[in-house]
């Protein structure tokens, strides 16, 4: 068994006669960033919520820091920082009272918790203003602010970009990686947008239809799916020289007698043709691979795509 955070053994939760999340197997490394991606109502929100011991599962285990999360926890629960759907503060109130009306209610935190939390979120000058008046990105900022003022060893996000504009987005993706770099903080984090969770995620767990269909690292991923040019030439000996001289690549694959293919400096693809021809290389054809992540995981959910 590896070191992990979050671990569930066939997870289950019906509604009705309606499943949420079905025979659910989630393992979540320590110090990792996990992207937990699918469509809305996939049951992203459904597991979160039981892993927060919000919903109560209908069967299966759930393991939070290697024990039962239902042996201890308060002590457990001290652990984990979250947001689940839109954070709820007090318009009328400016984020620091927010916060402190949080932190009297949880009854325990840092001395300088609250300071240190808005330092880390960015909000340190705007403690005067009203949470009325703040930005979306901003009130998701003191979300985050309020699951780690008490320094959790694990974050649980649920949507945390949503809505957000591409300046919000980029801050809370900087700060999500900081904070797993520099605090060795675990977080899982769900979305239904694959462009922003292969920006931050070590790895991805892909969900459909309550049902977790793959459990993937993303440099694995990404070398599985890597874009590349293919050139049908003469004589791949030949072009490989004049690519690694001419071009500055060693990232390339020779696959037979007449076939390269060049993951790197895809933008050159035009002066290296050009560059075979001069040196009496005859090529037969060259394209550009098609192969994406968005190709990837719209075959392994049946199609559509994600996001």
């Amino acid at each position: 068994m590896g070191d992990y955070v979050i671990e569930t053994v066939r997870l289950t939760k019906q509604f009705d006669k309606q499943m949420g999340v079905k025979d659910l197997q989630l393992h979540v490394p320590r110090g990792k960033i996990y992207g937990l991606l699918g469509r809305n109502g996939a049951g992203k929100t459904t597991t979160m919520r039981m892993l927060l011991n919000l919903v109560r599962p209908t069967s299966g285990t759930i393991l939070l820091f290697g024990e039962d999360y239902r042996k201890q926890p308060d002590k457990t629960y001290r652990k984990i920082g979250s947001i689940i759907e839109s954070p709820g503060f007090y318009e009328n109130l400016t984020g620091r009272e927010n916060l402190q009306i949080l932190a009297r209610l949880r009854g325990q935190h840092r001395k300088d918790g609250i300071e240190h939390a808005l330092e880390v979120v960015g909000l340190s000058d705007e403690t005067d203003k009203l949470f009325a008046n703040y930005s979306l990105g901003m009130k998701q900022r003191l979300g985050i602010a309020a699951a780690i003022m008490h320094e959790p060893e694990m974050l649980i996000l649920d949507e945390p970009i949503n809505g957000l504009d591409p300046i919000g987005i980029h801050e809370i993706r900087k700060f999500l990686l900081a904070l797993c770099k520099d605090k060795g903080t675990t977080i899982l984090i769900s979305s239904h947008v694959l462009s922003e969770i292969e920006q931050v995620a070590d790895i991805i767990g892909v969900m459909h239809d309550g049902c977790l269909l793959e459990e993937v690292d993303m440099a694995d991923l990404r070398k599985r799916n890597r874009q590349y040019v293919e050139f049908e030439l003469s004589d791949v000996n030949t072009a490989a020289l004049l690519l690694e001289r001419q071009i500055g690549t060693t990232d390339y694959t020779v696959y037979d007698d007449n076939t390269i293919r060049v993951y790197d400096c895809l933008d050159k693809r035009g002066e290296m043709n050009r560059c075979f021809v001069e040196n009496n290389l005859s090529v037969t054809q060259f394209h550009v691979s098609s192969d994406k992540l968005e190709d990837y995981f719209s075959e392994l959910i049946g199609g559509g795509g994600i996001g």
